[in-house]
């Protein structure tokens, strides 16, 4: 880079604006005397260390900036220098197995990456033209999810629910299943506790997951700025590999603290404040991000970019101002229920409240045929259970289809980190469409799709070798079971 700077430099008299800090404080600098500025344009200041920050705010007299540096040295009389680029960050796969910040500066003990390439954190999203349908699935090794609320690439998924209902360690799985699939992983992490930043780096260590992903980390005693950036920042990493023909998967956790950064900053800058104090602009916010999620045209190069935004709720209420607002954007929402959590119903999904506006279209047409199917009989089952509750006496027809249901639920409870080929989950599909649970106790559920999902390590993806597979196997676990 320093050697095609110094070839196409050329001797001439440059002009250039140059300001005064009025004042500082929270991360906020005001600037008087740069009557060209723009938003979202860069400003260097001339405090020992070359702090630079972003403009946020442009009035009659004066501009508000943002700090991008947390040890600057900035303070009233600081001259200020705009700069003619807007802020980017370093692209390319020399980050993938790196822990970062939202600038890209490591954080992990290493060197920097040696990247060659820069990429703006803030541009439009590719127009309807560019973009294709949605066709192919993303499994995201979770039965639940991958049968009754498929994801596919270049969707936009929300996950929604109250704090510490299983949200992150479904996208944490979702992350870890992509291994050997092809799909390079962002995960984004906004406004967490040191804590929690270091489990998920190291659940995706253990689990052989980093080295297809990095990790973008704003924690909680980030500045707000980098706060705000940081879901832009990963965005713009995924881009770059999208746009080079490849599948990325980008995960923002979460949302409801990159939006109360985004009102911290806005209050500090005297935005006028709306419902719940939220600047009016928010809804943009969020739609100008989720919206560079999508599938490129084959003569673009055919990449996706597939977005797992998270939003935490409280007690329940998805009404909410934030909530509602991604709700509205994203091609769909997966509900986690906290009373489903508290049962011990693993993942705590809740089917009736989510939703997936791809549906079967991401979804093979084997699996699709028998998914259908699946999701009928378990709302249908929610439905007659509630009604058991009240006591009163049911049909034999009726209980059947009760317990058969409760045979359907054992087998989609689901613990972490433990995935499930779309081959084994066709093959139970096919076997519960067929009855072949029905003689089987809930006690001995567990037992037997262990038993399955070894044999199934090898088998490809046909109805017929997922039938035999699944005969094979249950006819294996009978003879093997006591008198």
């Amino acid at each position: 880079m320093l050697s095609n700077k110094l070839e196409s430099y050329a001797f001439h008299t440059r002009i250039s604006e140059r300001g005064e800090v009025l004042s500082v404080g929270d991360g906020i600098a005001w600037i008087s005397g740069l009557p060209s500025s723009a938003l979202n344009q860069l400003v260097a200041f001339d405090d020992g260390t070359q702090s630079r920050g972003m403009l946020f705010t442009l009035a009659d007299e004066n501009v508000g900036a943002i700090v991008l540096d947390s040890q600057s040295h900035i303070q009233a009389g600081t001259t200020v220098r705009l700069d003619e680029a807007s802020l980017a960050v370093s692209v390319g796969d020399a980050l993938l197995g790196r822990v970062v910040d939202p600038l890209c500066r490591p954080l992990d003990g290493d060197e920097a990456p040696m990247l060659n390439e820069m990429r703006a954190i803030d541009v439009r999203a590719p127009s309807i033209a560019e973009r294709d349908f949605v066709h192919d699935p993303l499994y995201t090794g979770s039965t639940i999810v991958d049968t009754m609320l498929p994801i596919g690439r270049g969707q936009r998924q929300l996950l929604i629910g109250d704090h510490g209902t299983g949200k992150t360690s479904l996208a944490i799985d979702a992350v870890v299943n992509q291994r050997d699939k092809d799909v390079l992983c962002v995960y984004v992490l906004i406004g967490r506790r040191r804590s929690d930043v270091l489990n998920v780096i190291d659940t995706l260590r253990r689990s052989d997951a980093l080295r297809h992903s990095v990790v973008v980390v704003a924690e909680a005693n980030a500045p707000a700025s980098l706060q705000y950036i940081a879901p832009y920042a990963g965005c713009a990493i995924a881009e770059h590999w999208m746009h080079s023909g490849r599948h990325t998967l980008v995960v923002y956790d979460d949302l409801t603290r990159h939006a109360q950064a985004y009102r911290t900053l806005s209050l500090l800058l005297r935005r006028p404040p709306g419902r719940e104090a939220y600047p009016g602009d928010i809804f943009f916010l969020h739609s100008r991000l989720l919206e560079r999620a999508t599938v490129l045209l084959p003569s673009l190069g055919g990449g996706s970019l597939t977005a797992l935004p998270i939003i935490e709720t409280e007690e329940g209420e998805i009404a909410d101002y934030v909530p509602t607002n991604l709700i509205s954007i994203t091609d769909g929402q997966t509900y986690f229920n906290a009373d489903l959590f508290a049962a011990g119903s693993l993942p705590a999904i809740d089917v009736t409240k989510s939703v997936s506006r791809v549906g079967g279209r991401a979804q093979a047409a084997s699996v699709r045929a028998e998914a259908g199917r699946i999701r009928l009989d378990y709302l249908q089952f929610l439905e007659l259970e509630r009604f058991s509750r009240l006591g009163t006496r049911l049909e034999a027809s009726t209980a059947a289809k009760i317990e058969r249901g409760r045979r359907l639920r054992a087998i989609l409870r689901q613990g972490r980190l433990s995935p499930h080929s779309i081959r084994y989950q066709l093959g139970w599909m096919i076997a519960f469409n067929e009855g072949m649970f029905d003689g089987v106790p809930q006690i001995g559920v567990d037992a037997l799709l262990a038993n399955v999902e070894q044999r199934f390590a090898g088998s490809t993806l046909t109805l017929d070798s997922a039938r035999s597979e699944w005969k094979a196997a249950l006819q294996t676990w009978t003879h093997e079971q006591p008198p």
